[in-house]
């Protein structure tokens, strides 16, 4: 019988909200993607709320409760207020009751994501580190990336993070998605509450890093998707070498189904029902290879 791996009392804890296998979309070839929790945006057309919070947190399904009450029997709080205990969970008898995030060292989720290098590498792939935004988890996220040393990793990121993180980051991996989501600093604010200046100095590291990677434009119809924004966008790119093509990424009006299970409201300022403008010709025109997913 194996023994049990020992684990580092001082190897660094983070918090994961979903792990992937099998993805083929987040990076070359065939990955493991997983999804650090919490992210320092909080932009409208967020289509992941349940990554938006640092901590282990409940989504609760309404659809086909009984009203039983069973949920605030169980609550030591007496469903006043959650400490993502679940016990709710196990005395929900519709099963409509899960905990989203779980608390990882670096040591164990490396061990976990090492048991497929095998395998990723024979189907050229390897892992990628999405969210949330996992540079907000800075000592979890390079730890495990040091961790994992051999495997093709990948980064996908809003570039909105310190310098001197994102300089570790890329040292650490081999490849790197990048989103562009508004190039005006004051729309750029308002539609996801932070500035674009450490995303747009950190893209400029980027491209000086001599690191593969892709932009991701987010293409939020009425928003973003507009010929200024995507040249503005482009013109940023025509000097970065080892961009390999944009992504533009459609809006999808599902994305505001998971804020109630998550005891938020989704309300964006913009019509969900547009059809966005997935303009790849414009880019074309500066020269970049660029397509929609």
């Amino acid at each position: 019988m194996r023994s049990a791996m020992p684990v580092d009392n001082a190897s660094a804890v983070g918090t994961v909200f979903d792990i992937k296998q099998l993805a083929v979309y987040d990076g070359p070839g065939i990955r493991t993607t997983v999804f650090l929790k919490g992210c320092p945006l909080r932009c409208m057309w967020c289509h992941n709320p349940e990554g938006l919070s640092y901590k282990p947190q409940l989504m609760v399904s309404s659809n086909n409760c009984l009203h039983c009450g069973a949920c605030i029997r169980a609550c030591p709080n007496g469903g006043k207020t959650c400490t993502a205990c679940g016990r709710c969970i196990r005395a929900c008898p519709q099963g409509l009751r899960k905990l989203c995030g779980k608390r990882y060292t670096a040591q164990e989720l490396a061990q976990k994501l090492l048991r497929d290098k095998d395998y990723l590498d024979a189907m050229s792939g390897g892992v990628t580190f999405s969210g949330g935004e996992p540079t907000g988890q800075p000592e979890f996220l390079l730890e495990t990336l040091d961790r994992v040393a051999g495997m093709h990793r990948a980064i996908e990121t809003s570039g909105y993070c310190s310098g001197s993180v994102f300089e570790a980051v890329l040292a650490r991996v081999e490849y790197v998605m990048m989103d562009l989501k508004l190039m005006d600093p004051e729309q750029h604010r308002h539609y996801t509450g932070v500035s674009n200046e450490p995303i747009l100095e950190n893209l400029e590291r980027l491209k000086k890093s001599g690191r593969p990677f892709r932009i991701r434009i987010p293409v939020i119809p009425g928003v973003n998707d507009s010929e200024e924004n995507f040249g503005a966008a482009a013109r940023r790119l025509l000097d970065a070498d080892d961009l390999e093509q944009v992504e533009l990424l459609p809006y999808h009006v599902t994305a505001g189904a998971k804020y109630e299970m998550v005891g938020l409201s989704y309300q964006p300022e913009f019509d969900t029902a547009a059809a966005p403008n997935l303009n790849t010709e414009l880019f074309r025109r500066f020269g970049l290879k660029c397509t929609h997913l």
